[in-house]
């Protein structure tokens, strides 16, 4: 048992890597199908996990200065707000139709995954260009405009993440990447890397949350899946640098697919 909690641990660190966020959608599915571990108590080991190894990845980033702190502060704050209120949605959500939601969620982000791959070209000018975001502006040095508008837009989309965090023990990066990229004008490996902070702030307030809320959280478990994580996320980010962005997505969505078909069969046939 314990070299399997390794094993499915570092699935989820090494699509975290691949991706730099999104991979955590794994996590959940992972841990009660593969483990055994309840659907709520998963929801919490998914969320200790997903933010140890979002830190792992945010100091390597953060290193390198790819990190955009004032952004990713203010989508944590909104985010760290939703993650109780996700927490106490999914209280009170039956475990078969909380894991019905769940493969929904998988679904749609695999849709959206599939169809970013396919338009390419639609793509490239906003990962390039660090100053086409529609919504939020930047200074000629790069600095983003916090203004009123921008700042509720962006907080509503931390709030968002959040509260799926909070619900489904996701980090919400495929929801921050493609905001940051978007709405701020980030570039892309930028995103990634605030996407990390933001990860890490939330998972830590769903954490927090969960534990105080006296659910419970076997830590042997924790402790053993997330460091099979950490080694993923290494080894996830070193074949990132290897393959085309558009393969990757296709693949990545593929499988989000696969376990989400799992989840409903299991769900339904119960």
């Amino acid at each position: 048992m314990l070299l399997l909690t390794l094993l499915l641990g570092a699935l989820v660190g090494f699509s975290l890597g691949l991706t730099g966020g999104g991979g955590a959608i794994f996590a959940v599915p992972l841990l009660v199908y593969g483990l055994g571990v309840p659907a709520r108590e998963a929801v919490g080991v998914s969320l200790l996990t997903v933010g140890s190894t979002s830190l792992v990845g945010f100091v390597q980033r953060a290193w390198r200065g790819m990190v955009e702190f004032p952004t990713g502060l203010l989508f944590a704050i909104a985010g760290m707000l939703g993650a109780p209120l996700g927490s106490w949605l999914a209280d009170r959500i039956p475990e078969a139709v909380l894991l019905s939601l769940f493969a929904m969620l998988m679904l749609v982000i695999a849709v959206r995954m599939w169809t970013k791959a396919r338009d390419a070209t639609a793509r490239l000018p906003i990962i390039m260009d660090d100053n086409a975001g529609p919504t939020c502006r930047r200074d000629p040095e790069g600095k983003l405009r916090i203004t009123s508008q921008c700042a509720m837009l962006l907080g509503l989309v931390g709030l968002g993440a959040g509260v799926l965090s909070g619900m489904f023990g996701v980090g919400g990066g495929f929801i921050i990447v493609p905001a940051l990229v978007m709405f701020s004008g980030m570039g892309m490996q930028r995103a990634i890397g605030t996407s990390l902070l933001v990860i890490t702030l939330i998972s830590a307030s769903g954490t927090a949350n969960h534990l105080l809320a006296g659910k419970d959280l076997t830590l042997a478990t924790a402790g053993v899946f997330t460091a099979g994580s950490i080694a993923g996320l290494f080894a996830g980010s070193a074949l990132a640098q290897r393959l085309a962005g558009p393969v990757l997505q296709r693949v990545f969505a593929a499988a989000i697919v696969v376990v989400a078909l799992y989840v409903i069969f299991r769900t339904v046939w119960h």
